[in-house]
This record gives C-alpha cells, sequence and structure tokens, in this order.
C-alpha cells in the first residue's frame, strides 16, 4: 500500500511539474498563453491530490486545513486558467499578464504550502 501512495505522490509531483514547467515556457518566451501542458499538469495535480487526501495508507493524521488551503488554490488556478484561455481564445491574442503571472505564482505558493506548512 505503501508503494502505491509513493506512486501517487509521484504523479502529483509530475503534474505540478507539467503546470509549472509549461506556465515557464510560456513566460520565458514572453507569449502568455495557456497551452495543453498546462491543463494535463492541472488535471494530472489535481486528481492525484484528491488520491491523497484520502487516509489510506498512512499511520498519522492528515492535516486536512492544510489540504482544504490547496484545494482552493488549485480551484483558483483552474478558474484563472479557464478564463484566461476564454478571453484570449475570444480576443484572438494572449493571456492578459496579470492573469498569467497569478497562475504562475499561486502554482508556486502551492508547492510552498506542500513544502513548508507542516
Amino acid at each position: 500500500m505503501e508503494i502505491l501512495r509513493h506512486i501517487v505522490v509521484f504523479v502529483h509531483i509530475t503534474g505540478f511539474a507539467l503546470l509549472f514547467g509549461g506556465w515557464a515556457v510560456e513566460a520565458f518566451s514572453r507569449r502568455f498563453q495557456i497551452n495543453s501542458v498546462m491543463n494535463w499538469g492541472l488535471i494530472l495535480a489535481a486528481v492525484a491530490g484528491l488520491a491523497l487526501a484520502a487516509p489510506w495508507g498512512i499511520s498519522y493524521d492528515l492535516n486536512y486545513v492544510k489540504l482544504g488551503v490547496k484545494l482552493v488554490i488549485l480551484l483558483a488556478i483552474g478558474a484563472l486558467m479557464g478564463i484566461g484561455a476564454s478571453r484570449a481564445r475570444k480576443a484572438g491574442s494572449s493571456v492578459a499578464p496579470g492573469l498569467f503571472w497569478a497562475i504562475g505564482i499561486l502554482t508556486l505558493l502551492n508547492a510552498a504550502l506542500a513544502v513548508i506548512w507542516r
């Protein structure tokens, strides 16, 4: 059971890497677009995160306040990605810079909460 949980943690980290990596590629190229790599990263991180929020295969109590905060941030990232992609598609241009930078900052914040908050 522990090995399965570690595999789910790996998938969760991979989802974060895809989300942040896709964002970083767009940020460094100054295109400010929501790409499919970011979408897949968000989906992987969300599904694996929800699986990790279940108390299976562990001998300690989960911090549900931390998990709730991380879920709210994840939903905010998804909402910003959806709003930004929709507006960009309508206007035929890139995502508004403020919206785009908020996605990256919230993604890093979520990772920081996972590592720092015990």
